[in-house]
């Protein structure tokens, strides 16, 4: 098994990426363990910041 640190962007589909995000909130949701929940905002903000887009379109363009 091979270690890592980082996981790229180019490895991650944009499906599996709004299946992560909406996991992360429906455990939060489900559990109240604000982990979840900033750990979700934490990687759309650097997604937005990445994609020089606000968080709303990034997620729209992530469910199209």
């Amino acid at each position: 098994m091979e270690n890592f640190n980082k996981v790229s962007l180019e490895e991650i589909s944009r499906k599996d990426l709004l299946l992560i995000l909406k996991s992360l909130e429906f455990t939060y949701e489900q559990t109240g363990d604000a982990e979840y929940i900033n750990l979700r905002k934490s990687i759309v903000s650097e997604l937005s910041i990445l994609a020089d887009s606000d968080e709303r379109e990034l997620i729209k363009r992530l469910e199209s």
